[in-house]
């Protein structure tokens, strides 16, 4: 699951549904095919219209013995197996609900990836009460999407996906899910925010929506008032379990993507770059004698990998990635998403004051790496024009801070909560190189340090070693000495 709020969702109806007369035609329509003076005062119409294509979920799968006992056969306590779920051997049946909706008359189903991560059977069951067996297609964990099949001797009612990208905040939604067991349940509310970033994922790019979404919802669709899907219900924030009207979809222009290939090829395949970024803000930007509000500082370089093989380095700042700008690393990962396998891409950067192009052939991408910092806690310092106080290295101080033998600079002892070091340098830093040129000494970095004094509009520019979770890494920091 995305979230411990987020659960999977049932669509339980209780009075069969009929199935619409043309079953081999999508049951949405487009919002530019609806007279604005025929939309509906409630509703109602479309809620019965969309519900035959709205399917629960349920899964199964067998769990290894957990140390509970299992009563032997003929035993007077061997009925207490049946209860608690258990064989003779001890092992024992999980299930769990979720929601899904078709997309075509042969039988492709989406649904989140959560609801039948894990599971040994699938069935699917429609609102007519009619039950089928799923095969799972194939899964993407990141945008947390999966599509099943299921094979029907008729065809089956299904939805159209919406264009996204034209849904607006305002726009009224509807979701059809199964909250905390109340099948077939809809809720109405408007699209809240667009672009929403969880942190969940490289893809993430949410729809935010006040239609209640609750625990049961997972994996069911949110339409338009065309009938169409513009996103997949898949998380919610919430401080009681309930819902606050935060929930998020994955919008459907992103969904029809990722099922394509999924119906394709069973999986997904992202192009790679092999870099570790970080975002520079518009004072490193500034601090690089280059333009702009934004871009990102290459980190680490995988060795061998597309960004290697085309010469880039660590320490450049990419501003355009395919001739599209780049401020974040957020854009850099969407429009590399975004990037078929295999393309040759010009990449603008920027390395030692001057702008540069490399062309850079994409890779594909085989698993997830990234670093995050274990940040030591700041000590009050120094009063040198860094705010830092700074020791050389020797091998005690490697031993102190697990420095590793190939590194090599000064390495930051504490940091003064009053002077302009801190919140960007922290306790352990090794610091390398200083407005672009390399430090070994404490005496050799604070004279050039107090020589950056001189043009105090322009940033000073530090790069670090820094030890993450994963290792040590390159990280570049831009200090302001005018404050």
């Amino acid at each position: 699951m995305r979230f411990p709020a987020l659960a999977a969702l049932a669509v339980l109806v209780s009075v069969p549904l009929a199935a619409p007369a043309a079953a081999q035609q999508s049951l949405s329509q487009t919002l530019d095919q609806i007279d604005p003076k025929e939309r509906p005062a409630s509703f109602r119409d479309l809620s019965k219209r969309l519900m035959p294509a709205v399917v629960n979920i349920s899964t199964s799968k067998t769990v290894a013995p957990d140390g509970m006992p299992t009563f032997p056969e003929g035993s007077p306590m061997e009925r207490f197996n049946d209860f608690f779920g258990r064989d003779e051997d001890g092992f024992r049946r999980e299930g769990s609900l979720g929601s899904g909706f078709v997309i075509s008359a042969d039988g492709y189903v989406v649904t989140n990836n959560h609801v039948i991560e894990g599971a040994d059977e699938i069935e699917v069951n429609f609102a007519n009460g009619r039950v089928l067996d799923a095969e799972l297609i194939g899964r993407d964990q990141d945008t947390d999407l999966a599509v099943l099949k299921v094979k029907s001797s008729t065809p089956l009612p299904f939805v159209s996906f919406a264009d996204s990208d034209s849904a607006e905040v305002g726009d009224w939604v509807i979701a059809i899910g199964n909250p905390f067991g109340f099948g077939g349940s809809v809720s109405a509310g408007i699209i809240s925010a667009r672009n929403r970033d969880l942190n969940a994922g490289r893809s993430d790019d949410f729809i935010q929506t006040d239609a209640a979404i609750n625990r049961g919802n997972s994996g069911g669709p949110l339409f338009n008032l065309g009938g169409e899907v513009v996103g997949v219900n898949t998380a919610i924030i919430s401080p009681t379990g309930g819902s606050v009207g935060i929930g998020f979809s994955v919008p459907s222009n992103l969904v029809n993507k990722i099922t394509s290939e999924l119906i394709k090829s069973g999986r997904i395949r992202r192009s790679w770059m092999g870099v570790n970024v970080q975002d520079a803000d518009e004072s490193l930007v500034r601090a690089y004698k280059a333009s702009g509000k934004g871009g990102v500082i290459v980190t680490r370089i995988t060795d061998d990998g597309p960004a290697d093989k085309a010469m880039l380095e660590v320490g450049d700042l990419i501003l355009s990635f395919d001739n599209q700008p780049v401020a974040s690393v957020r854009e850099l990962t969407r429009v590399i998403a975004d990037t078929p396998i295999g393309k040759d891409v010009p990449v603008r950067l920027v390395r030692d004051g001057r702008a540069r192009t490399f062309t850079v052939t994409m890779g594909e991408l085989e698993e997830q790496t990234g670093d995050e910092a274990t940040q030591l806690p700041d000590l009050p310092a120094s009063a040198n024009d860094l705010g830092a106080d700074l020791t050389g290295i020797d091998d005690d101080i490697r031993r102190r801070y697990g420095i590793p033998k190939d590194v090599d600079g000064v390495v930051v002892s504490s940091v003064s909560a009053r002077g302009p070091a801190y919140g960007k340098l922290v306790r352990g830093d090794v610091i390398i190189e200083v407005n672009f040129e390399r430090v070994a000494t404490v005496s050799e970095t604070l004279d050039k340090v107090k020589a950056a004094r001189a043009t105090p509009a322009e940033p000073l520019l530090i790069r670090v070693k820094r030890r993450g979770e994963a290792g040590w890494f390159d990280q570049f920091l831009s200090v302001d000495l005018g404050k």
